[in-house]
Protein backbone atom coordinates (compact mmCIF):
# COMPACT_ATOMS: atom_id res chain seq x y z
CA UNK A 1 0.00 0.00 0.00
CA UNK A 2 1.39 3.32 -1.03
CA UNK A 3 1.90 5.75 1.82
CA UNK A 4 1.73 9.45 1.05
CA UNK A 5 2.26 12.33 3.43
CA UNK A 6 0.44 15.62 3.25
CA UNK A 7 0.51 16.58 -0.40
CA UNK A 8 -1.38 18.73 -2.83
CA UNK A 9 -2.34 16.70 -5.90
CA UNK A 10 -2.94 18.45 -9.22
CA UNK A 11 -5.63 16.62 -11.19
CA UNK A 12 -4.65 16.01 -14.81
CA UNK A 13 -7.13 14.85 -17.46
CA UNK A 14 -4.92 12.19 -19.02
CA UNK A 15 -5.29 8.50 -19.76
CA UNK A 16 -5.36 6.34 -16.63
CA UNK A 17 -2.45 3.95 -16.06
CA UNK A 18 -4.13 0.75 -14.90
CA UNK A 19 -4.70 -2.85 -15.83
CA UNK A 20 -8.00 -1.89 -17.46
CA UNK A 21 -8.21 -0.97 -21.18
CA UNK A 22 -7.12 2.56 -22.02
CA UNK A 23 -9.87 5.06 -21.28
CA UNK A 24 -10.13 8.81 -21.62
CA UNK A 25 -10.48 9.29 -17.86
CA UNK A 26 -8.82 11.27 -15.08
CA UNK A 27 -5.75 9.50 -13.73
CA UNK A 28 -3.85 9.34 -10.48
CA UNK A 29 -2.87 13.01 -10.05
CA UNK A 30 0.71 14.21 -10.20
CA UNK A 31 2.24 14.87 -6.77
CA UNK A 32 3.73 18.27 -6.05
CA UNK A 33 5.04 19.86 -2.85
CA UNK A 34 2.40 20.58 -0.26
CA UNK A 35 1.94 24.07 1.14
CA UNK A 36 1.21 24.49 4.83
CA UNK A 37 -1.02 27.45 4.07
CA UNK A 38 -3.20 28.70 1.22
CA UNK A 39 -3.63 32.47 0.92
CA UNK A 40 -2.20 32.78 4.40
CA UNK A 41 -4.69 30.32 5.89
CA UNK A 42 -3.42 27.18 7.63
CA UNK A 43 -4.40 23.73 6.35
CA UNK A 44 -3.54 22.00 9.64
CA UNK A 45 -6.18 19.90 11.37
CA UNK A 46 -6.88 18.99 14.99
CA UNK A 47 -7.98 15.39 15.56
CA UNK A 48 -9.61 14.47 18.88
CA UNK A 49 -10.65 10.97 19.88
CA UNK A 50 -14.25 11.32 21.07
CA UNK A 51 -14.50 7.72 22.25
CA UNK A 52 -13.34 4.19 21.61
CA UNK A 53 -14.71 0.72 22.25
CA UNK A 54 -16.57 0.47 18.95
CA UNK A 55 -16.46 -2.41 16.48
CA UNK A 56 -16.46 -1.47 12.81
CA UNK A 57 -18.34 1.81 13.27
CA UNK A 58 -20.16 2.16 9.96
CA UNK A 59 -22.08 5.42 10.12
CA UNK A 60 -22.86 8.38 12.37
CA UNK A 61 -26.14 10.21 12.99
CA UNK A 62 -26.59 13.38 15.04
CA UNK A 63 -29.46 13.91 17.50
CA UNK A 64 -30.89 17.11 18.95
CA UNK A 65 -29.17 17.83 22.22
CA UNK A 66 -25.74 16.66 21.10
CA UNK A 67 -25.92 12.85 21.30
CA UNK A 68 -24.80 10.71 18.36
CA UNK A 69 -25.83 7.29 17.07
CA UNK A 70 -23.14 5.04 15.57
CA UNK A 71 -24.07 1.89 13.67
CA UNK A 72 -21.66 -1.00 14.09
CA UNK A 73 -21.40 -3.66 11.39
CA UNK A 74 -21.84 -6.73 13.68
CA UNK A 75 -25.39 -5.52 14.47
CA UNK A 76 -25.04 -3.06 17.33
CA UNK A 77 -26.09 0.55 17.74
CA UNK A 78 -24.07 2.81 20.01
CA UNK A 79 -25.25 6.03 21.63
CA UNK A 80 -22.40 8.48 22.19
CA UNK A 81 -23.08 11.23 24.71
CA UNK A 82 -20.00 13.32 25.38
CA UNK A 83 -17.28 10.66 25.63
CA UNK A 84 -19.54 7.96 27.09
CA UNK A 85 -20.77 5.06 24.97
CA UNK A 86 -23.86 2.97 25.72
CA UNK A 87 -25.49 0.33 23.56
CA UNK A 88 -29.02 1.08 22.37
CA UNK A 89 -31.28 -1.91 22.95
CA UNK A 90 -32.83 -2.92 19.62
CA UNK A 91 -33.64 -6.18 17.89
CA UNK A 92 -30.89 -6.72 15.33
CA UNK A 93 -31.17 -10.51 15.50
CA UNK A 94 -32.10 -10.61 11.81
CA UNK A 95 -28.90 -8.82 10.70
CA UNK A 96 -26.65 -11.02 8.52
CA UNK A 97 -23.19 -9.86 9.61
CA UNK A 98 -20.80 -11.47 7.13
CA UNK A 99 -17.83 -9.95 5.32
CA UNK A 100 -18.81 -6.49 4.09
CA UNK A 101 -22.44 -6.88 5.17
CA UNK A 102 -24.18 -6.22 8.46
CA UNK A 103 -25.60 -3.09 10.07
CA UNK A 104 -24.34 -0.40 7.73
CA UNK A 105 -25.41 3.14 6.82
CA UNK A 106 -27.95 5.28 8.61
CA UNK A 107 -29.72 8.64 8.46
CA UNK A 108 -31.48 10.53 11.22
CA UNK A 109 -34.75 11.90 9.83
CA UNK A 110 -34.90 15.68 9.45
CA UNK A 111 -38.08 15.73 11.59
CA UNK A 112 -36.49 13.62 14.35
CA UNK A 113 -37.41 16.16 17.03
CA UNK A 114 -41.07 15.34 16.39
CA UNK A 115 -40.93 11.70 15.24
CA UNK A 116 -37.72 10.37 16.85
CA UNK A 117 -37.19 8.29 13.70
CA UNK A 118 -34.03 7.17 11.95
CA UNK A 119 -33.41 4.70 9.12
CA UNK A 120 -30.69 2.08 8.81
CA UNK A 121 -29.47 0.01 5.88
CA UNK A 122 -28.71 -3.61 6.78
CA UNK A 123 -28.32 -7.11 5.44
CA UNK A 124 -31.25 -9.32 6.44
CA UNK A 125 -31.25 -13.01 7.19
CA UNK A 126 -34.08 -15.51 7.08
CA UNK A 127 -33.75 -19.10 8.36
CA UNK A 128 -29.98 -18.77 8.62
CA UNK A 129 -29.31 -17.40 5.13
CA UNK A 130 -28.92 -13.90 3.74
CA UNK A 131 -32.26 -12.92 2.21
CA UNK A 132 -31.76 -9.34 1.04
CA UNK A 133 -30.45 -5.92 1.96
CA UNK A 134 -33.12 -3.59 3.27
CA UNK A 135 -33.82 -0.17 4.71
CA UNK A 136 -35.45 -0.23 8.14
CA UNK A 137 -37.02 2.72 9.95
CA UNK A 138 -36.80 2.87 13.75
CA UNK A 139 -38.09 5.02 16.60
CA UNK A 140 -35.64 5.94 19.37
CA UNK A 141 -37.10 6.02 22.88
CA UNK A 142 -37.27 9.31 24.74
CA UNK A 143 -34.53 8.19 27.13
CA UNK A 144 -32.34 7.15 24.13
CA UNK A 145 -31.87 3.67 25.62
CA UNK A 146 -33.83 1.59 23.13
CA UNK A 147 -35.16 1.62 19.57
CA UNK A 148 -38.24 -0.08 18.13
CA UNK A 149 -38.74 -1.05 14.51
CA UNK A 150 -41.40 1.01 12.74
CA UNK A 151 -41.35 -0.49 9.25
CA UNK A 152 -39.26 -2.13 6.57
CA UNK A 153 -38.95 0.94 4.38
CA UNK A 154 -37.56 -0.89 1.34
CA UNK A 155 -36.76 -4.58 0.89
CA UNK A 156 -35.38 -6.66 -1.96
CA UNK A 157 -31.96 -5.13 -2.53
CA UNK A 158 -29.74 -7.99 -3.73
CA UNK A 159 -27.34 -9.64 -1.31
CA UNK A 160 -24.35 -11.94 -1.50
CA UNK A 161 -24.15 -14.74 1.08
CA UNK A 162 -20.56 -13.65 1.76
CA UNK A 163 -21.68 -10.04 2.29
CA UNK A 164 -19.46 -8.84 -0.54
CA UNK A 165 -20.25 -5.45 -2.10
CA UNK A 166 -23.28 -4.80 0.09
CA UNK A 167 -23.14 -1.01 -0.28
CA UNK A 168 -25.01 0.69 1.49
CA UNK A 169 -24.94 4.43 2.19
CA UNK A 170 -28.12 6.51 2.67
CA UNK A 171 -28.18 10.31 2.58
CA UNK A 172 -30.87 12.98 2.63
CA UNK A 173 -30.98 15.05 -0.57
CA UNK A 174 -31.46 18.80 -0.61
CA UNK A 175 -35.14 18.31 -1.47
CA UNK A 176 -35.72 15.81 1.36
CA UNK A 177 -35.56 12.69 -0.81
CA UNK A 178 -33.73 9.65 0.52
CA UNK A 179 -30.72 8.74 -1.62
CA UNK A 180 -29.19 5.28 -1.24
CA UNK A 181 -25.89 4.19 -2.79
CA UNK A 182 -25.90 0.40 -3.25
CA UNK A 183 -23.39 -2.31 -4.18
CA UNK A 184 -23.50 -4.83 -7.02
CA UNK A 185 -23.09 -7.80 -4.59
CA UNK A 186 -20.24 -9.07 -6.81
CA UNK A 187 -22.65 -10.40 -9.42
CA UNK A 188 -21.87 -9.81 -13.09
CA UNK A 189 -25.22 -8.57 -14.41
CA UNK A 190 -26.58 -6.53 -11.48
CA UNK A 191 -25.14 -3.06 -12.17
CA UNK A 192 -26.52 -2.76 -15.71
CA UNK A 193 -29.85 -4.42 -14.86
CA UNK A 194 -32.41 -1.68 -14.28
CA UNK A 195 -34.77 -4.22 -12.70
CA UNK A 196 -32.29 -4.77 -9.86
CA UNK A 197 -31.64 -2.31 -7.03
CA UNK A 198 -27.94 -3.25 -6.77
CA UNK A 199 -25.11 -1.12 -8.18
CA UNK A 200 -27.31 1.97 -8.19
CA UNK A 201 -28.13 5.28 -6.59
CA UNK A 202 -31.76 5.03 -5.50
CA UNK A 203 -34.03 8.00 -4.86
CA UNK A 204 -37.12 7.30 -2.76
CA UNK A 205 -39.61 8.82 -0.34
CA UNK A 206 -38.11 8.79 3.17
CA UNK A 207 -41.46 7.96 4.79
CA UNK A 208 -42.85 5.35 2.40
CA UNK A 209 -39.95 3.95 0.34
CA UNK A 210 -41.91 4.72 -2.82
CA UNK A 211 -40.23 6.07 -5.97
CA UNK A 212 -40.47 9.82 -6.41
CA UNK A 213 -42.59 11.18 -9.29
CA UNK A 214 -39.71 13.07 -10.94
CA UNK A 215 -37.30 10.11 -10.99
CA UNK A 216 -35.75 9.47 -14.43
CA UNK A 217 -37.40 6.04 -14.98
CA UNK A 218 -40.75 6.77 -13.35
CA UNK A 219 -42.62 5.79 -16.53
CA UNK A 220 -41.39 2.19 -16.18
CA UNK A 221 -43.90 -0.48 -15.17
CA UNK A 222 -41.32 -1.90 -12.72
CA UNK A 223 -41.27 -0.24 -9.25
CA UNK A 224 -37.59 -1.17 -8.90
CA UNK A 225 -36.67 0.73 -12.04
CA UNK A 226 -38.83 3.65 -10.92
CA UNK A 227 -36.64 3.99 -7.81
CA UNK A 228 -33.36 4.19 -9.77
CA UNK A 229 -31.62 7.56 -10.04
CA UNK A 230 -28.38 6.29 -11.64
CA UNK A 231 -26.92 2.88 -12.47
CA UNK A 232 -23.78 1.08 -13.64
CA UNK A 233 -22.02 1.41 -10.26
CA UNK A 234 -19.76 -1.17 -8.61
CA UNK A 235 -19.86 -0.58 -4.85
CA UNK A 236 -20.86 2.86 -3.61
CA UNK A 237 -19.52 3.57 -0.13
CA UNK A 238 -20.03 7.33 0.17
CA UNK A 239 -22.82 9.73 -0.80
CA UNK A 240 -22.52 13.47 -0.17
CA UNK A 241 -24.82 16.36 -1.08
CA UNK A 242 -23.05 19.64 -1.74
CA UNK A 243 -24.50 22.48 0.37
CA UNK A 244 -26.24 25.21 -1.57
CA UNK A 245 -26.25 23.33 -4.88
CA UNK A 246 -27.98 19.98 -4.39
CA UNK A 247 -25.18 18.30 -6.36
CA UNK A 248 -24.78 14.63 -5.43
CA UNK A 249 -21.29 13.12 -5.21
CA UNK A 250 -20.44 9.46 -4.65
CA UNK A 251 -17.29 7.62 -3.57
CA UNK A 252 -17.00 4.19 -5.14
CA UNK A 253 -14.71 1.18 -4.75
CA UNK A 254 -12.80 0.03 -7.80
CA UNK A 255 -11.33 -3.51 -8.04
CA UNK A 256 -7.51 -3.24 -7.88
CA UNK A 257 -7.58 0.09 -9.75
CA UNK A 258 -9.70 3.16 -10.38
CA UNK A 259 -11.63 4.02 -7.25
CA UNK A 260 -13.96 6.78 -8.42
CA UNK A 261 -15.44 10.07 -7.32
CA UNK A 262 -18.60 10.66 -9.36
CA UNK A 263 -21.07 13.49 -9.83
CA UNK A 264 -24.50 11.89 -10.16
CA UNK A 265 -26.71 12.73 -13.12
CA UNK A 266 -30.36 11.60 -13.19
CA UNK A 267 -30.63 8.51 -15.38
CA UNK A 268 -26.87 8.31 -15.89
CA UNK A 269 -25.05 5.05 -16.65
CA UNK A 270 -21.65 4.96 -14.89
CA UNK A 271 -20.28 2.16 -17.05
CA UNK A 272 -19.46 -0.80 -14.77
CA UNK A 273 -20.28 -4.12 -16.47
CA UNK A 274 -18.36 -7.20 -15.29
CA UNK A 275 -20.67 -9.36 -17.44
CA UNK A 276 -19.15 -7.84 -20.60
CA UNK A 277 -22.57 -7.18 -22.06
CA UNK A 278 -23.90 -10.50 -20.82
CA UNK A 279 -21.29 -12.50 -22.72
CA UNK A 280 -19.68 -14.00 -19.59
CA UNK A 281 -21.26 -15.56 -16.51
CA UNK A 282 -18.31 -14.85 -14.22
CA UNK A 283 -17.63 -11.61 -12.36
CA UNK A 284 -14.90 -10.22 -14.62
CA UNK A 285 -13.06 -7.51 -12.68
CA UNK A 286 -10.59 -6.78 -15.48
CA UNK A 287 -13.16 -4.60 -17.25
CA UNK A 288 -12.84 -0.81 -16.87
CA UNK A 289 -14.70 0.83 -14.01
CA UNK A 290 -16.21 3.16 -16.61
CA UNK A 291 -16.32 1.22 -19.89
CA UNK A 292 -16.45 3.89 -22.58
CA UNK A 293 -15.98 1.37 -25.37
CA UNK A 294 -19.12 -0.55 -24.45
CA UNK A 295 -21.00 2.53 -23.21
CA UNK A 296 -19.79 5.61 -25.13
CA UNK A 297 -22.30 7.81 -23.30
CA UNK A 298 -21.33 6.60 -19.82
CA UNK A 299 -20.80 9.36 -17.27
CA UNK A 300 -17.08 9.88 -16.77
CA UNK A 301 -15.76 10.05 -13.20
CA UNK A 302 -14.49 13.29 -11.73
CA UNK A 303 -11.42 11.53 -10.33
CA UNK A 304 -9.95 8.05 -10.22
CA UNK A 305 -7.17 6.51 -8.12
CA UNK A 306 -5.51 5.17 -11.29
CA UNK A 307 -3.51 1.98 -11.01
CA UNK A 308 -4.07 1.52 -7.27
CA UNK A 309 -7.06 1.30 -4.99
CA UNK A 310 -7.42 3.35 -1.82
CA UNK A 311 -10.82 1.72 -1.02
CA UNK A 312 -12.39 5.15 -0.56
CA UNK A 313 -15.42 5.12 1.69
CA UNK A 314 -17.51 7.78 3.43
CA UNK A 315 -17.83 11.27 1.96
CA UNK A 316 -18.97 14.62 3.37
CA UNK A 317 -18.58 18.29 2.53
CA UNK A 318 -16.57 20.56 4.80
CA UNK A 319 -18.67 23.61 5.51
CA UNK A 320 -18.22 26.81 7.47
CA UNK A 321 -15.93 29.86 7.56
CA UNK A 322 -13.96 28.35 10.45
CA UNK A 323 -12.41 25.94 7.93
CA UNK A 324 -10.66 28.74 6.05
CA UNK A 325 -9.02 27.45 2.86
CA UNK A 326 -10.61 24.02 3.38
CA UNK A 327 -14.18 25.36 3.40
CA UNK A 328 -16.30 23.74 0.70
CA UNK A 329 -13.99 20.78 0.05
CA UNK A 330 -15.26 17.24 -0.28
CA UNK A 331 -13.73 15.07 2.45
CA UNK A 332 -13.43 11.35 1.61
CA UNK A 333 -11.91 8.72 3.88
CA UNK A 334 -10.21 5.49 2.83
CA UNK A 335 -10.11 1.98 4.25
CA UNK A 336 -7.10 0.45 2.51
CA UNK A 337 -5.36 3.79 2.04
CA UNK A 338 -5.96 4.73 5.70
CA UNK A 339 -6.12 8.41 4.85
CA UNK A 340 -8.41 11.34 4.27
CA UNK A 341 -8.59 12.99 0.85
CA UNK A 342 -9.94 16.53 0.52
CA UNK A 343 -11.15 17.36 -2.99
CA UNK A 344 -11.53 20.89 -4.27
CA UNK A 345 -14.44 21.02 -6.71
CA UNK A 346 -15.37 23.93 -8.94
CA UNK A 347 -18.87 25.31 -9.43
CA UNK A 348 -19.69 22.74 -12.10
CA UNK A 349 -18.48 19.92 -9.84
CA UNK A 350 -15.14 19.18 -11.51
CA UNK A 351 -12.24 18.21 -9.23
CA UNK A 352 -9.38 20.68 -9.48
CA UNK A 353 -7.07 19.46 -6.70
CA UNK A 354 -6.79 16.92 -3.90
CA UNK A 355 -5.18 17.55 -0.52
CA UNK A 356 -4.10 14.72 1.80
CA UNK A 357 -3.94 15.93 5.43
CA UNK A 358 -0.77 14.67 7.11
CA UNK A 359 -2.69 14.14 10.35
CA UNK A 360 -4.22 10.95 8.91
CA UNK A 361 -1.14 9.46 7.29
CA UNK A 362 -0.50 6.03 8.91
CA UNK A 363 -2.08 7.20 12.16
CA UNK A 364 -5.65 6.00 12.73
CA UNK A 365 -5.90 2.86 10.59
CA UNK A 366 -8.83 2.09 8.31
CA UNK A 367 -11.38 4.90 8.06
CA UNK A 368 -15.03 4.08 7.31
CA UNK A 369 -17.44 6.99 7.83
CA UNK A 370 -17.15 10.75 7.66
CA UNK A 371 -20.07 13.00 8.49
CA UNK A 372 -20.41 16.74 9.08
CA UNK A 373 -21.85 17.43 12.51
CA UNK A 374 -24.19 20.27 13.47
CA UNK A 375 -21.16 21.96 15.08
CA UNK A 376 -19.40 22.06 11.70
CA UNK A 377 -16.79 19.49 12.71
CA UNK A 378 -16.11 16.31 10.77
CA UNK A 379 -16.77 13.04 12.57
CA UNK A 380 -14.87 9.98 11.36
CA UNK A 381 -15.06 6.33 12.41
CA UNK A 382 -12.20 3.86 12.28
CA UNK A 383 -12.84 0.32 11.07
CA UNK A 384 -10.14 -2.07 12.22
CA UNK A 385 -12.50 -4.20 14.33
CA UNK A 386 -10.71 -3.83 17.65
CA UNK A 387 -11.46 -0.85 19.89
CA UNK A 388 -12.52 1.32 16.95
CA UNK A 389 -12.72 5.05 17.50
CA UNK A 390 -14.98 7.97 16.78
CA UNK A 391 -12.84 10.98 15.82
CA UNK A 392 -13.70 14.69 15.75
CA UNK A 393 -11.80 16.81 13.21
CA UNK A 394 -11.63 20.59 13.35
CA UNK A 395 -9.24 23.21 11.96
CA UNK A 396 -6.14 23.65 14.11
CA UNK A 397 -6.20 26.95 15.92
Amino acid sequence: MRRIGAVLLAVLAVTACSSSPAQDLPSTPTTVAAPTTVNGQSLALKVDVVTGGLQHGWDVGFLPGGSMLVTQRPGRLALVRGTAVTQVQADFSDVWARGEGGLMGMVVHPDFAATRQFTTCQTHQDVGRAADIRLVTWTLSADERSAAKVRDLLTGLPVNQSGRHSGCRPEIAADGALLVGTGDTARPDVSQDRHSLGGKVLRIDLNTGAPLPDNPFISSADPNEQRIYSYGHRNIQGVAVRPGTGQIFTAEHGPTFDDEINLIRPGGNYGWDPSRGGTVDSYDEDVPMTDLQRFPDAVRPLWTSGDITEAICGAAFVSGPQWGALDGRLAVVALKGQKMLMFTVDQAGAVTEVYLPAEFDDTYGRLRAVRTGPDGALYVTTSDGDDDKLLRITPAA
